[in-house]
């Protein structure tokens, strides 16, 4: 059975991730309809594939050839985006990270959809990515438990990011470099960029460590970035995250350090389609294991991972869902408190 899908959100994310994998799984999926929120980008993306275009999400929702809805638009639309398409009596929801940017909307998006027995994915692609599930594979066998975890994010500069700063936390102009020495700016880049970029790697750490402690540091990077370190389920996290100037190569690595090995997990840079990410095991005695990359990414995962939810009967996960949305938040309160401070 082939899923109509009609997207909210035709920004990079949509022309460049959601439509090239929708056609890799067109026995699945068909993508029928697109709408922008007024850009008119909707409109071209949608003549490529044969399909209508409007302006706002109101005719997505109320459109008859649309069973699957896509949320592509800013965070802060997400959650009454998918009370809105629950309502409407859509059958399945993907929604891109994050769920919410607050724990009470996400309840209600969350508790709407399961009381309609609505299929809900959250589109963490680091998470669905095979390479994830091979690894987390590794550390259930090695039995050696897990000391420390670090995610380390080095971009080059990124439009799309100085954007979701701008957007979720922004007394500051779009691609200018913030003042990162007035402290309320500070604050608000770290609690942006942890729930507008972190949220790639955070459900991973949860799913490690579950149980956030407590945040031992938390600083806004310059030109745009930060760092922050805590403890969860007692083991030493440090996430750190800076846009390089001149236009680096892109570092994207997550590193889980056990009582026998240490493994290293380098994910592709964001908005292509290069397989999977890569996982190497470097064990104390020297041995030096990589695993070979799957042809298909996270993106892919995440788009066949709610079809098996609409076709298999599989159980959407909505406590996961909720505890992903609860981690991300308390850890970006937190750090932002800490990030106020001066140095």
């Amino acid at each position: 059975m082939t899923h109509r899908v009609g997207v909210i959100g035709a920004g990079p994310g949509v022309a460049a991730l959601h439509l090239p994998t929708l056609a890799r799984l067109s026995d699945v999926f068909a993508v029928t309809h697109i709408a922008d929120a007024g850009s008119g980008r909707a409109a071209s993306l949608a003549a490529r594939i044969g399909a209508r275009s409007s302006t706002g999400a109101g005719e997505v929702l109320a459109d008859p050839d649309v069973d699957v809805v896509a949320i592509c638009s800013p965070p802060e639309e997400h959650a009454g985006q998918i009370l809105a398409a629950v309502a409407a009596g859509k059958r399945a929801v993907f929604c891109e990270k994050p769920l919410a940017t607050n724990m009470a909307d996400a309840g209600r998006a969350v508790d709407a959809c399961r009381e309609a027995g609505v299929a809900l994915i959250v589109g963490t692609n680091h998470y669905f990515d095979p390479a994830w599930g091979r690894a987390r594979h590794h550390l259930s066998a090695s039995g050696g438990p897990v000391v420390s975890i670090s995610v380390t994010l080095a971009l080059p500069p990124n439009g799309r990011y100085h954007d979701v700063v701008t957007e979720m936390s922004a007394p500051f102009a779009a691609r200018t470099a913030p003042d990162l020495s007035r402290p309320e700016i500070a604050a608000g880049v770290v609690r942006a960029l942890l729930t507008g970029l972190a949220i790639h790697d955070l459900p991973l750490v949860r799913d490690l460590a579950p149980r956030l402690e407590h945040v031992s540091f938390a600083r806004a990077l310059a030109p745009i970035g930060f760092a922050v370190g805590f403890v969860a389920s007692g083991v030493p996290v440090q996430f750190t995250t800076v846009m390089l100037p001149g236009g680096a190569d892109a570092l994207w690595r997550m590193t889980v350090t056990t009582t026998r090995d240490r493994l290293d997990v380098t994910f592709p840079p964001a908005f292509v389609h290069a397989g999977s990410a890569g996982v190497r095991v470097l064990l104390a005695d020297g041995r030096d294991t990589s695993y070979d990359r799957s042809a298909d990414d996270g993106y892919v995962a995440e788009w066949r991972a709610l079809a098996e939810l609409i076709d298999g009967g599989m159980p959407v996960e909505y406590d996961e869902l909720l505890d992903d949305v609860r981690y991300a938040t308390e850890l970006a309160d937190r750090s932002a408190k800490l990030a106020e401070v001066p140095a």
